[in-house]
């Protein structure tokens, strides 16, 4: 593998609000950019703060040998270099968008069949606060190609190399993108109970950051026991239905839509009926992995 000629100059393409997040870590940590984006008022921005402009996705390949993609999906990664696609032999993409784990490594067989090499990244920040201290990424591909490139990276947030699989920073990202969602509409739910119950949202949060003090006791608790089949009772299982229906009750009362807790309500259900029909617990995990019960 080739040395890397500069290792304090880099390329981005996709200057959304994580793209232009990244161009300013590797601006304040006096890295040299290059930009491109679809849209020149983007480019226009970022090139006030010192980067530079490249004219064409060509321009941006040749500018430098490390290019950082940050765009909506793997299917923009084909539409962006499949115009230069004779501009990648012998770059290095390092693919941070979002997308399913097997279209990474669809999209990494085809930059390498141009002569390239990769590497993905999952981007775990406070939206797109990357220098937040929650903030890391995820990186996955070729362990050389990696440490080869690490430093270059390291600004845009702390690393976590998972392994060779392209895949698996997808793998890693997408799973904990499962638990934000829910999270992120349970709390609007609860915020909306409490607001349309004519109550203050600013003296509810104290308590639910108080609660999530005990999330990860939950998670350690429960990943042993989804490592062993998952976690259920039917006595158990009847109490979750029945708080599931306690919420809604609650929920539609003052107003709120309850279809977030609706669905849960539906999974709980789920596994009393197939614990009953089984003659023993079927725990919500069992049927969340697709098992047959």
């Amino acid at each position: 593998m080739s040395e890397q000629t500069s290792p304090r100059s880099v390329s981005v393409v996709g200057l959304g609000p994580m793209g232009q997040a990244m161009v300013q870590a590797f601006l304040d940590a006096g890295v040299q950019v290059t930009v491109w984006n679809r849209s020149s008022d983007k480019v226009d921005a970022m090139v006030e703060l010192g980067a530079a402009r490249a004219a064409t996705v060509a321009d941006a390949l040749d500018a430098n040998e490390v290019t950082v993609l940050s765009l909506t999906h793997y299917a923009a990664m084909y539409d962006v270099l499949g115009q230069a696609t004779d501009h990648l032999a012998g770059k290095v993409i390092a693919n941070l968008s979002s997308d399913s784990p097997d279209k990474t490594r669809k999209g990494a067989e085809w930059v390498r069949s141009h002569g390239a090499q990769f590497i993905s990244g999952g981007v775990m920040s406070a939206g797109d606060n990357i220098v937040h201290p929650a903030s890391y990424i995820f990186y996955s591909g070729p362990r050389e190609v990696f440490d080869a490139h690490a430093e270059l990276l390291r600004p845009l947030s702390p690393q976590e190399y998972l392994g060779a699989d392209d895949g698996l920073a997808q793998v890693f990202y997408q799973a904990l993108l499962t638990i934000f969602h829910p999270w992120l509409l349970a709390f609007d739910q609860a915020t909306a109970l409490i607001d349309r119950s004519g109550h203050s949202i600013a003296q509810f949060v104290p308590f639910a950051v108080r609660s999530a003090a005990a999330f990860p006791y939950f998670m350690e608790e429960f990943s042993v026991a989804n490592q062993n089949g998952g976690w259920a009772s039917l006595a158990s299982l009847k109490m979750m239905d029945a708080g599931a229906q306690h919420i809604i009750d609650a929920s539609e009362e003052v107003g709120v839509d309850a279809t977030f807790s609706h669905t849960a309500q539906s999974l709980w259900r789920k596994a009393v009926a197939a614990s009953e029909a089984k003659g023993e617990a079927v725990s919500t995990y069992a049927l969340l992995r697709g098992e047959q019960v």
